[in-house]
């Protein structure tokens, strides 16, 4: 099986991972781990949007806080604003051109990386009842009448990577104790037969 452009890219130091439509979940942590070492403040505007330049004005007794005009911008507020800039370009050559109508028209990179989120993750919302759907499936697996092992385990692996997906993997020994907990005491004795030449870890 051939590896995914995505993968292959993403193996270079130089560059920031791809983006195509896939392993959402895989290219958010590389992409974040890229960024953060690329310029940390970088990440910082991702996180928490970018810096606006401000000033102050006296008008009679009372001060008040105003935006900037780009004429006004002194070095160091030149220097915050290109820190979205460049955000936005390290993103964009991080995304395809699948996404590229997704997010083209977005100006601000937590823009860009808020939408990718709520787009493939889903809304916190939405992430909590996918959370609690596929949490229930778990705590109420059971064999079903004439299932095999192996499509027991099919069925069961595929909740367990949904909730690897969803950030609550569940860990080894409550997955073993949940399938011993279930299965038939004819299987029982077929798995230990079947593993007494096995490491069971």
């Amino acid at each position: 099986m051939a590896t995914p452009a995505s993968v292959k890219r993403s193996q270079s130091p130089t560059k920031p991972p791809l983006f195509n439509r896939q392993f959402y979940r895989w290219w958010k942590v590389r992409m974040r781990d890229y960024l953060m070492d690329e310029d940390i403040e970088v990440w910082n505007v991702i996180c928490e949007g970018p810096s606006v330049p401000t000033m102050e004005v006296k008008d009679g007794e009372v001060t008040r806080v105003i935006v900037k005009t780009r004429q006004q911008y002194n070095d160091a507020d030149k220097r915050l604003v290109e820190k979205n800039h460049k955000a936005r370009k390290l993103l964009m050559c991080g995304i395809s051109m699948n996404e590229y109508d997704l997010i083209s028209y977005c100006e601000l990179a937590k823009e860009i990386w808020d939408l990718l989120r709520t787009t493939y993750e889903g809304t916190e919302e939405i992430k909590k009842s996918k959370l609690d759907l596929v949490t229930t499936q778990f705590e109420s697996f059971t064999i079903k009448e004439g299932e095999s092992i192996h499509e027991m385990h099919t069925r069961f692996s595929t909740i367990t990577n949904k909730l690897m997906f969803l950030e609550e993997p569940v860990p080894v020994c409550k997955q073993v104790s949940k399938i011993l907990e279930i299965l038939p005491r004819s299987w029982t004795n077929e798995f230990v037969i079947g593993d007494e030449t096995r490491d069971l870890k």
